[in-house]
């Protein structure tokens, strides 16, 4: 993380605090994995705005392999969840920067209506505090890619990121269903997610 910390520093110093790195031990890890896996059975679709946990005050925190936020799971690379103060987040107090120190993959599994079709909507920016200019990444339903992302962040800065909105529709196969979001980019500045919300057709406007 550090390229990021060190651009930070120069951009936008007054926005700095400490960078706080999120550390757990693998049996830590293995447990948590376990816990969610177990609670993802019986749950529904939650913190999509990354409310939980909480990143330092106008900073951010690095979550890795293996780790969770709430019931998002990082499945491979680095993540970074980010405090509105750091840099704007389109709905609540945090974000997410999904390169952390490399290209990260952050995933949720839900329980899900066999049949039934979902939307997913989410808020897309990019952090524009390094390369590539044009952050880039994608979608998946249980693996499958269900739709590719690209945000430009020519103009755009900390306290003006430019969030735009992107939605899919997916039909459900299980009774439990995993949403991943995955960077493509493998520097520290990445495509920036924040409000993923998944919502059955019987609550956004189409029949059942």
């Amino acid at each position: 993380m550090l390229p990021k910390r060190f651009y930070a520093v120069i951009a936008a110093a007054s926005l700095l605090g400490g960078v706080s790195t999120a550390a757990a031990s693998p049996a830590h890890n293995a447990h948590a994995a376990h816990s969610v896996a177990a609670q993802a059975a019986t749950s529904a679709f939650s913190n999509g705005s990354f409310e939980t946990p909480t990143a330092p005050p106008n900073s951010f925190s690095t979550f890795l392999a293996g780790q969770t936020m709430g019931l998002w799971h990082v499945d491979s690379g680095s993540v970074d969840l980010v405090d509105n103060g750091f840099w704007q987040a389109a709905e609540g107090g945090q974000s997410v920067d999904l390169s952390g120190a490399n290209a990260g993959v952050l995933s949720q599994t839900f329980t899900t209506v066999p049949g039934t079709k979902y939307t997913v909507t989410y808020s897309l920016a990019g952090n524009p505090a390094g390369p590539p200019t044009v952050k880039t990444g994608e979608v998946r339903i249980d693996g499958q890619k269900f739709q590719d992302f690209t945000f430009d962040t020519t103009g755009k800065t900390f306290t003006n990121m430019g969030y735009v909105t992107r939605q899919f529709v997916f039909v459900a196969n299980n009774t439990a269903t995993t949403l991943t979001f995955a960077s493509a980019d493998h520097t520290p500045y990445g495509p920036v997610i924040d409000n993923v919300q998944v919502k059955s057709c019987c609550n956004c406007g189409s029949s059942c």
